[in-house]
């Protein structure tokens, strides 16, 4: 059983759904590792070597910036994207809250079986 969260710890956890609901696609999380590998990135080269259209594209990146995930700026007719790092480390803290959460409970049923 997971340990209950404070209501504070809950409703960071629960404001992160969006996030984790963004990352849960095989192309966002593409674009994801390409602006973390490329740096900030404008839709033609996003699109560069994949199998999506640039439509696809701009709509995968809507919904990682409603997310906080991704955001744009204007460079003369070109939209570019680049990652928001604040995002992806609270994706992380998260992750290793619930890490910490699980060994914890799998320690308490080590030690109830042992």
């Amino acid at each position: 059983m997971l340990r209950r969260h404070s209501s504070g710890a809950q409703a960071r956890s629960l404001g992160s759904a969006p996030l984790f609901a963004a990352l849960g696609d095989e192309t966002r999380l593409r674009l994801v590792s390409r602006l973390c590998g490329g740096g900030p990135m404008s839709i033609t080269r996003l699109t560069a070597g994949l199998n999506v259209t640039r439509q696809a594209i701009t709509k995968h990146l809507r919904v990682m910036e409603k997310a906080g995930l991704v955001r744009s700026t204007r460079r003369g007719r070109e939209s570019v994207w680049r990652l928001e790092q604040r995002r992806l480390k609270e994706a992380r803290y998260h992750l290793q809250q619930i890490s910490k959460q699980w060994d914890e409970a799998l320690g308490r049923l080590r030690a109830l079986v042992e």
